[in-house]
Formats: structure tokens, C-alpha cells, sequence
């Protein structure tokens, strides 16, 4: 059985490769201020990842996962 959180990461595993260039754009639209850096994605690190988001825009993981299945 593939619970969410595992369906979330391999949806954020495909958009990763699929069509992030795409997605950072949209994400850089939402806030202005993203660098980079912030958005700077590497596979298997998504935890980190949403870490360095959570700091930089003071939302939980919760609201991030469900604001990047929005995109």
C-alpha cells in the first residue's frame, strides 16, 4: 500500500525531473524572493529540501506539500 507521504514523493520525484524548470518558475512568481539556491532539488533529498522552503517562507510542511501539488 503507497501511503501519501510516498505518493507525494514520487510525484515530487517525477516533477523533479519532468517539468521542474516549469515549476521553479511558478514558485518564483508565488515569492519573489527564492533564489537558486532555495530551489536547488536534488533527488532524495526532498527532506532537506522542504527544510531550507519552511525556513525561507515560514510555512509548515504541511501547507508546502499541499502548495506544491497546486503547481
Amino acid at each position: 500500500m503507497v501511503t501519501n507521504d510516498e505518493s507525494y514523493r514520487n510525484e515530487a520525484e517525477y516533477r523533479s525531473r519532468g517539468n521542474w524548470n516549469e515549476i521553479k518558475g511558478k514558485m518564483k512568481m508565488a515569492y519573489g524572493d527564492l533564489t537558486d539556491d532555495d530551489l536547488a532539488y536534488d533527488e532524495g533529498q526532498e527532506d532537506k529540501w522542504l527544510g531550507r522552503l519552511q525556513q525561507k517562507l515560514g510555512k509548515t510542511e504541511h501547507e508546502l506539500r499541499n502548495w506544491l501539488r497546486t503547481l
